[in-house]
């Protein structure tokens, strides 16, 4: 048996396993520097075994496991899923201009029909409480700030958490959510322009789904490229911009979104959040790479964005 790390991901950590005839990816959360709530890699194993068989594509989960005695750490095991992964802008010079706009309707396609599941009938109900997302949200990652927030943006992030508390966007429907959903978390067939699986479900639960869709759409912030340490796929100028994206999931979800400018905040404040955690575990010591050394850079462009989506400002 052989074990590769996968170059990608600033949370948990990917590994591919091959024993010559058949391959899977691992996955664990990182061994210092861990924060309470996240890297729970045995729920992703839980969520994309319930979703396994419906219209969102997902990789067959094989096995998780939550004794540390084992590896050291919790892991999960799951089927390694072909396909390519479009992570830089790089990764994006390869594919022309026509299945780019076909993988981006195939993005926004997948995203509708992972809303549209019944998480009750997929054995999902009880994963979360399935109201007052945008208030669990906020108190989660205002939370996180606590812990990982460098100190020189503590005044404006109070801003902002105080606007968002002011503010939050009153929920009116509710399915599973991703949380992380963009191109380089989904694993693409080039051949056929087609989503082969959705992967990194790290942050999945039960929510507004027009908070999922805003994460998606914050990503494309060019300050995202600090996060991965290079120019990413997402933020390319050859894709839609947020709006675009927005109104392509109402036409194809049949939907009107609502409070999309309290979401887009809320999304970018948890942007801001998560590259403050990656720049926390640099610090620490618990890893190291392209996108940890200027992850801390992304903080104050994402906090000065959600701020500016609650003053109405794009």
């Amino acid at each position: 048996m052989t074990a590769d790390l996968i170059a990608a991901g600033r949370s948990n950590l990917t590994y591919r396993l091959s024993d010559g005839v058949s391959r899977w990816v691992l996955r664990t959360p990182p061994r210092t520097g861990r924060t309470p709530t996240a890297h729970d890699v045995v729920r992703e194993h839980r969520i994309t075994r319930a979703l396994h068989g419906t219209a969102v594509p997902v990789p067959r989960p094989v096995a998780a496991c939550e004794d540390e005695t084992v590896l050291g750490v919790p892991f999960a095991v799951w089927e390694l899923v072909p396909g390519a992964t479009l992570q830089t802008s790089g990764d994006l010079d390869t594919v022309d201009d026509t299945a780019v706009g076909r993988i981006v309707d195939e993005l926004v396609t997948v995203l509708a029909a992972l809303h549209a599941v019944d998480p009750e009938a997929i054995g999902l109900g009880g994963l979360a409480r399935t109201g007052g997302y945008a208030e669990r949200q906020l108190r989660r990652w205002s939370g996180q700030w606590e812990l990982v927030g460098p100190p020189q943006w503590h005044t404006l992030a109070g801003e902002v958490t105080a606007g968002l508390r002011e503010h939050l966007p009153q929920q009116v429907r509710t399915g599973v959510v991703h949380g992380d959903y963009r191109v380089d978390n989904t694993l693409v067939d080039l051949s056929r322009c087609r989503i082969s699986a959705v992967v990194d479900w790290e942050l999945a639960t039960l929510g507004d789904p027009t908070a999922d869709l805003a994460m998606m759409c914050a990503y494309r912030d060019p300050a995202f490229d600090l996060i991965v340490g290079e120019p990413a796929a997402w933020t390319s100028t050859r894709l839609p911009p947020p709006d675009a994206l927005a109104e392509s999931y109402e036409a194809v979800a049949g939907v009107e979104l609502h409070g999309w400018a309290q979401h887009l905040a809320l999304a970018a404040f948890k942007i801001a959040v998560i590259a403050a955690g990656i720049a926390h575990r640099a610090r620490t010591g618990a890893a190291s790479g392209p996108g940890f050394a200027t992850a801390a850079q992304a903080v104050g462009p994402y906090l000065h964005k959600a701020r500016d989506h609650l003053r109405g400002r794009q």
